[in-house]
């Protein structure tokens, strides 16, 4: 899901407030979030008929997201455009396959299996870039490829679908991309020129952000779970199985491409992260909007499971030394995040 924006690039321990409101929140979501599944599941008759203010929640969410954008983000694409584009390529093909492999395998039902495959096709979630810098990993380079994946989804996201759970059930391909840029372009785009000309207001309100945005989260699961409240006795199960399954290979397809590209340690970490973590909070919204309210809730259940997972492998990397890179490989710019000891003796 896309979860709490990450005000930009954080580069040590006296990092701005934003930054550590960000961390604070995004350790924060996955119990936001199981809160708001809760009530959800217990009082649908209270947050059913909400289910047409997602759209607007969702496009807070990534409104919220543009305003932590600056300029330098999109011009770091240009410094490293092939690393940037092999992280969104790997997502963009590597998850939308893996979620096909996972509803084939376990032989999901038709709602359960597009809604699997929506969030395979999903752009990155913003929680990446915090999971990241938490990670020791190359933040700047995770902003990068959430950005760019985010702008390319209005036009790979509902292909995508179309392409590998058409056989499932009717997939509206232009109404998804009408869609997709009216919830997620428009309010970036909104949200980078607001950044640009208000620059002291937003660093002002930059610390709420991340609070505001995961408020939003919660509640469109909250919607999301009640609208299927009444499969979850039988499905549940079955879907967090789906969704483990799905994260886990992601994040280690993520992280096995850049060691194959002989990447080094910051950026595999940075593109594990960037192909396993997913916006499922687009992914449950267009399911809501255009499929059930079941095909919603793998997206629901994965906004929870993955900053779990991405929480806890973030604790294992930063645990863990960086060791000597391997030869040839690519080294990290200075606008990457640390300025701290080399890659050879940093801890």
């Amino acid at each position: 899901m896309s979860d709490a924006p990450i005000h930009q690039s954080p580069a040590s321990s006296d990092a701005p407030a934003a930054d550590r409101s960000s961390i604070i929140a995004v350790t924060a979501l996955p119990v936001l979030v199981i809160i708001a599944g809760v009530l959800g599941f217990l009082l649908p008759e209270a947050f059913t008929p909400l289910a047409p203010s997602i759209t607007w929640a969702l496009g807070v969410v990534m409104f919220f997201m543009g305003l932590t954008l600056t300029l330098p983000d999109f011009t770091r694409i240009a410094k490293r455009p092939w690393i940037a584009v092999l992280g969104v390529v790997t997502q963009f093909v590597a998850m939308p396959l893996l979620g096909l492999l996972v509803v084939t395998v376990y032989s999901l039902p038709a709602e359960i299996a597009v809604g699997v495959i929506l969030v395979g096709c999903a752009p990155g979630g913003t929680a990446s870039n915090v999971v990241t810098y938490l990670a020791k990993g190359d933040t700047a380079l995770s902003v990068s490829i959430t950005t760019l994946s985010t702008l390319c989804a209005p036009i790979l996201t509902p292909l995508l679908t179309l392409w590998l759970a058409g056989s499932y059930m009717d997939v509206p391909f232009w109404s998804m991309f009408v869609s997709i840029c009216q919830t997620v372009l428009v309010p970036v785009i909104v949200g980078v020129i607001i950044r640009i000309f208000a620059s002291k207001f937003v660093d002002l309100i930059a610390p709420v952000l991340p609070w505001l945005a995961s408020v939003s989260i919660a509640y469109i699961v909250a919607i999301v779970v009640a609208g299927s409240a009444g499969s979850i006795a039988t499905a549940g199960v079955l879907v967090l199985l789906a969704v483990v399954t799905h994260n886990l290979l992601g994040l280690g397809v993520g992280y096995g491409v850049a060691a194959a590209c002989r990447l080094d340690t910051p950026t595999r970490r940075a593109l594990s992260f960037e192909v396993g973590l997913q916006n499922s909070g687009l992914a449950s919204t267009l399911a809501t909007t255009y499929f059930s309210p079941l095909a919603a809730l793998p997206g629901a259940v994965f906004s929870v499971w993955h900053n779990v997972s991405g929480a806890l492998l973030a604790s294992v990397f930063a645990r863990r030394p960086y060791g000597k890179p391997p030869v040839g490989a690519a080294h990290r710019e200075t606008a990457s995040v640390g300025t701290g000891p080399t890659e050879e003796t940093r801890g």
